[in-house]
């Protein structure tokens, strides 16, 4: 992997242009970065990232809200619900709907 400053740079890069009403998957960010596999890293960047980026559009691969989002998944939740994004038992309606993947 490269290094981490430049995975870092590129995920933060793809978060920033996650739409308003759309989310996406750690893993999702992970690959479209150059590492498929380094989804449980995206996650880390995403609990201690920069706080001006929409963290909260991002779920884990079944379109599950994060346990570890700031203010927990209820948190989460409404922050995706101001967007349009509904949620039912912390999974997200309509997933491969709302799901954001760049071509």
């Amino acid at each position: 992997m490269q290094n981490n400053s430049e995975f870092r740079t590129k995920v933060e890069a793809l978060m920033a242009q996650v739409p308003a009403g759309s989310v996406t998957t750690y893993g999702d960010l992970a690959a479209l970065a150059g590492h498929p596999y380094a989804a449980r890293i995206v996650g880390g960047m995403a609990h201690y990232g920069d706080p001006s980026l929409p963290w909260h559009r991002l779920v884990n691969r079944f379109g599950g809200l994060a346990a570890g989002y700031h203010g927990g998944r209820r948190a989460q939740a409404e922050h995706l619900a101001a967007e349009g994004i509904t949620c039912t038992n912390d999974i997200v309606d309509n997933f491969k709907e709302v799901r954001w993947r760049p071509l």
